[in-house]
């Protein structure tokens, strides 16, 4: 699978893991240099996982909040602990 944001391939393996219709990406497989921690709001610092969003950006364009991970994730979702989700402006496919 690969995630794609603004033309540029973001995240790219054949080890993606679904959880509740998206795509998770091991941390290994994802442009780490291209994504860029977001503040927390009110409602991340209630997600009973951990949730860190993150913006997408390369110097000229941004896409805010369109990554995350989860960084305490409770049983439900521990199979994708730090694993990197995408929506909105980045494409996921296969």
């Amino acid at each position: 699978m690969r995630a794609i944001w603004n033309g540029q391939v973001v995240a790219e393996s054949a080890d993606t893991l679904e959880v509740d219709g998206y795509a998770y990406f091991p941390r290994a497989a994802v442009r780490m240099d291209l994504l860029h921690v977001a503040a927390k709001t009110a409602s991340d610092r209630e997600c009973p996982h951990g949730v860190q969003f993150y913006d997408v950006a390369d110097g000229k364009k941004k896409s805010e909040r369109c990554a995350w991970s989860y960084e305490a994730p409770l049983a439900r979702m521990k199979k994708v602990d730090h694993w990197i989700g995408f929506w909105d402006a980045v494409e996921v496919k296969s």
